[in-house]
């Protein structure tokens, strides 16, 4: 099967259920909004700036192996395989200069950060490695819950959709040779960069997602959009020359902790390798009911809720207790107000906690943010989300940045102050061309951001 990608969380479809809950229920552009063909152009990054892991070497061996030898379904995978090969990747399909920047981004990145042999392949050069472009839909007819997959063999997606897997499993190789990412070809630039990031990583190395991992996009909460430093540490030592396809779970993790002691020095804290703590199948069923499209809304709060009550009682400290209450505000939203609220607001106290989970903090911010908008509560929800624009830059996530300073932009004009706010909403219309894709997207977010401060939002003093 292909490697199905983590539940989409983004920021769009969260604030779209937020705008439920807004003063008034239909949405007019507000003040200060680019009119058609005239936004401003794309804003782009800068070099990324990985923060290092935080957390002690024992802690990332188990880490390592968990990612490495297990995949999300449970199934145990018999030994470790890589590409023993220089790996090169080709592109196929209909490819916007966005996509052939940020795979160059990428691979600068792998090369330089995970130490892998890896580059385009120049004319004549066979690709070992294929990223092939697909309308969204023609993917979703295939595979409904993918938005992206990798498969473990060179194939066209017209191949792959004939032959449904009868090239072979995961489970079935003893190293890697070639593989084929399927990625949306008519999506917004960031959506392909994150797709982009996760699959190719997940071709060269990890199947497996852990919702315990706070720094990382091998991780189905979906927060983390790029690779973090905690991803190309583990994509190091993956390719590290003491390991090898073919090995043994014991034998990988045997030599982990002088691997790490050398990359990660700043790390070594405890002993050598944590034990293995299996993953909760009732926790993540309840999470993926949750957070499912066609679940009915009372099945989701009733999911998230058992989410709740499972990481409670099974004593978690990690970040999947944040997640179960980030996850029963979001089932709330557009039902019991309330609720969402209180979840969201122990969610935000949860994440807060530690430095290693700002990105968290920063969506649940502008989750609380867009309820005191709609609460006429201006100057809080400026409080709430200028202090998270900061974060969304350094995670590279335009889509969140540009809802951050949106929403800072409808507080400024609740509280009279036009000026700034015109220039924010110019800011955060640079961004969101790159995060949104069309301008009829954008359209539609400023709009629903518009709902949120109604026409009772000036001066952001009183509110339920």
């Amino acid at each position: 099967m292909p490697s199905v990608p983590r539940l989409i969380l983004t920021v769009g479809l969260v604030l779209g259920l937020v705008a439920a809950c807004a003063p008034v229920p239909t949405a007019a552009p507000g003040a200060g909004v680019a009119a058609p063909g005239t936004m401003p152009p794309p804003r782009s990054f800068g070099p990324t700036r990985p923060v290092p892991p935080q957390r002690p070497n024992h802690e990332i061996a188990r880490d390592i192996l968990d990612l490495a030898f297990r995949m999300e379904s449970g199934r145990t995978l018999p030994v470790l395989t890589r590409f023993e090969a220089p790996v090169r990747v080709g592109m196929r399909g209909p490819v916007t200069p966005w996509a052939e920047a940020d795979l160059g981004r990428l691979i600068e990145r792998l090369r330089r950060e995970a130490g892998i042999d890896i580059a385009r392949a120049r004319a004549g050069e066979t690709a070992n490695l294929w990223v092939e472009f697909v309308p969204r839909a023609t993917i979703q007819r295939t595979v409904p819950a993918a938005a992206c997959f990798v498969v473990p063999r060179n194939e066209s997606f017209a191949a792959f959709r004939a032959g449904r897997n009868g090239g072979g499993e995961w489970a079935d190789l003893d190293r890697r040779t070639t593989a084929t990412i399927f990625v949306p070809s008519d999506v917004a630039p960031q959506e392909v960069r994150d797709c982009l990031h996760e699959e190719i990583a997940q071709a060269l190395g990890p199947l497996n997602d852990l919702y315990r991992l706070p720094d990382s996009v091998f991780n189905d909460d979906n927060f983390h959009t790029i690779l973090t430093g905690f991803d190309m540490l583990v994509l190091r030592v993956l390719y590290a020359p003491e390991l090898a396809s073919g090995m043994t779970e014991a034998e990988v993790a045997a030599r982990l902790p002088g691997l790490l002691a050398r990359m990660n020095p700043r790390g070594q804290r405890g002993g050598g390798v944590a034990p293995h703590v299996p993953e909760n199948r009732a926790w993540i069923a309840a999470i993926e009911t949750a957070l499912g499209p066609r679940t009915a809304p009372a099945e989701r709060r009733a999911a998230a809720a058992r989410a709740v009550a499972i990481a409670g009682a099974s004593g978690w400290t990690d970040p999947r207790l944040a997640f179960s209450y980030f996850t029963l505000g979001r089932s709330a939203l557009a039902h019991e107000i309330d609720l969402a609220v209180s979840a969201y607001r122990r969610a935000a106290m949860l994440y807060a906690a530690s430095p290693v989970t700002e990105v968290q903090a920063a969506h649940v911010a502008m989750q609380l943010a867009a309820f005191a908008l709609s609460a006429g509560r201006a100057e809080e929800a400026l409080t709430l989300v200028r202090p998270h624009a900061a974060v969304a830059l350094r995670a590279e996530n335009a889509a969140l940045l540009a809802t951050i300073l949106l929403i800072q932009a409808e507080a400024l004009e609740a509280l009279g102050r036009r000026d700034e706010a015109r220039r924010v909403r110019l800011d955060s219309l640079g961004w969101a061309r790159y995060g949104f894709g069309t301008e009829v997207q954008i359209a539609a977010r400023l709009g629903e951001i518009a709902v949120l401060r109604g026409d009772g939002g000036g001066g952001g003093g009183g509110g339920r």
